[in-house]
């Protein structure tokens, strides 16, 4: 009995720290204003015929925060890696040198910065619901357990008290994001 409550308990906390792993890569993706490789980290190029990562086609590095450069490891992508970025769609326009492609990263307006704010926020809500669901999920585990109420309220508390320190970090991490994204 004790090895099935463990297995509930910890089933709860690694859903609960799956959701928020989940929602710092959500909030990675958000732009906050400066140029950082992660930018790029979607666009996949055709590299001899099959769709590859860019980070493993070339060099993606930010010499100061509003550029990105992206240094290709054979000249003759240059072409491709400006094509991806323009397939990946993601509102940017390349400019090469003959030797580097190169972005520059807009500032953000304070209406875009907003948008940004609002896309952080749905992404903790969503957060926020996964973890929730995941205190439903073993609370509905523990009342099947055939043990005393007593027992029963206690792990119901011990997963309640686990939910709301998911919730405090989720918001943690939020306002961070909105600190990040509103700082011009």
């Amino acid at each position: 009995m004790e090895d099935e409550i463990d297995f509930i308990i910890d089933g709860a906390k690694e859903a609960m720290d799956n959701a928020l792993r989940h929602l710092e890569k959500e909030l990675v993706n958000i732009r906050a204003g400066k140029a950082t490789p992660s930018m790029v980290g979607s666009v996949m190029v055709d590299y001899y015929g099959s769709q590859t990562p860019l980070s493993q086609v070339a060099n993606v590095s930010t010499p100061d925060g509003m550029t990105i450069s992206i240094q290709p490891w054979e000249k003759g992508m240059i072409p491709v890696i400006e094509r991806g970025i323009h397939l990946a769609n993601i509102g940017f326009n390349p400019m090469n040198n003959g030797e580097s492609v190169i972005i520059s990263v807009p500032p953000l307006t304070e209406e875009r910065r907003k948008d940004l704010a609002k896309q952080a926020k749905a992404a903790a809500e969503e957060a926020k619901i996964g973890v929730r669901n995941d205190r439903k999920n073993a609370n509905n585990e523990i009342k099947g357990l055939e043990i005393s109420e007593d027992l029963k309220k206690s792990l119901e508390d011990d997963v309640q008290e686990m939910t709301d320190s998911h919730i405090k970090k989720i918001d943690e991490i939020l306002a961070k994001k909105e600190k990040e994204i509103m700082t011009v």
